[in-house]
């Protein structure tokens, strides 16, 4: 198996970030949680329980389009067995986006706009705080919801700075956090899919180790992803796999050796981009174990 370094990245801004969302939790009623569907577990802050406590919690699960379909479903099954409002999306093409604010009247806050009624206090807004990791798509939601460019979108993870207040409209408010990781990675594996999918800088990353572990997961679940995207047959080993990549791609230098750099950059651009297919990285009964 290919072997990679040790992943930890948390730059000073996100540190600023925890502190906003615990001190402003105090003005909003419930939190949405935008995951990508396709890591919808290792893309969760496990601080998130502690930071948002009892509040109530709406899960989005966004890029669905690039996700497998039957796992998206199998996790949907999963977190609202455990309680949660849940609905997929994909923030980009407006997908499933119609069917946020009325989750929000039916599900996640339907206790509390019952007793506002029963209190005259139907005119009161509805306020939540929209939080992720870093590169999920909180934007790209944002702006689909406001229907104009209130947030800044960029394909890099560290975008959103500073929090902001955007009407949806149907009397909702959202506050928008940056993205926030988690200050250490105990789980390795959970880091390791969370820099697959463009939540860590790759600047602070082996791209090669990187996308040969990629490879190796890929060539064990989706063998026929790597076989229509790259011609590879056979291998089993990550650095193996990302030479075939490379060399059936015609990345070559001089003397005829594989260009690896260059196709460890294709094969995440690719992954990322969704050009390898619907990819689900775990499902809940793995993660369990």
């Amino acid at each position: 198996m290919a072997e990679m370094a040790s992943i930890q990245w948390f730059p000073g801004h996100m540190a600023k970030t925890r502190r906003m969302i615990q001190s402003n939790l105090s003005l909003v009623d419930g939190v949405v949680e935008i995951l990508d569907a396709r890591i919808p577990f290792s893309g969760r802050n496990p601080e998130m329980d502690r930071l948002v406590k009892d509040k109530p919690r709406m899960l989005i699960l966004n890029k669905s389009d690039m996700a497998d379909d039957s796992a998206t479903q199998i996790w949907i099954n999963y977190y609202r067995s455990k309680g949660y409002t849940v609905i997929k999306a994909d923030c980009k093409s407006g997908a499933g986006v119609k069917g946020f604010l009325p989750a929000v009247r039916n599900q996640l806050l339907a206790e509390l706009i019952k007793k506002r009624e029963n209190k005259g206090m139907t005119g009161a807004p509805l306020r939540l705080m929209i939080v992720g990791i870093p590169n999920v798509g909180k934007s790209s939601f944002i702006n689909r919801m406001a229907k104009s460019k209130k947030a800044k979108v960029e394909d890099r993870p560290g975008v959103t700075r500073t929090k902001q207040w955007v009407k949806l409209g149907d009397n909702v408010e959202m506050l928008d956090m940056p993205g926030v990781l988690w200050p250490k990675f105990e789980d390795q594996e959970a880091a390791r899919k969370l820099a697959f999918t463009g939540a860590v800088k790759d600047d602070i990353l082996d791209v090669e180790a990187l996308a040969s572990l990629l490879l190796e997961y890929l060539y064990k679940r989706y063998p026929e992803a790597l076989k229509d995207r790259y011609k590879i047959e056979n291998g089993s080993e990550g650095f193996e796999l990302l030479c075939q990549a490379g060399r059936n791609r015609g990345m070559l230098i001089s003397g005829g050796e594989v260009n690896t750099e260059r196709a460890a950059i294709t094969v995440l651009d690719e992954f990322r981009s969704g050009k390898l297919g619907r990819i689900t990285l775990e499902l809940p009964e793995e993660e369990q174990k």
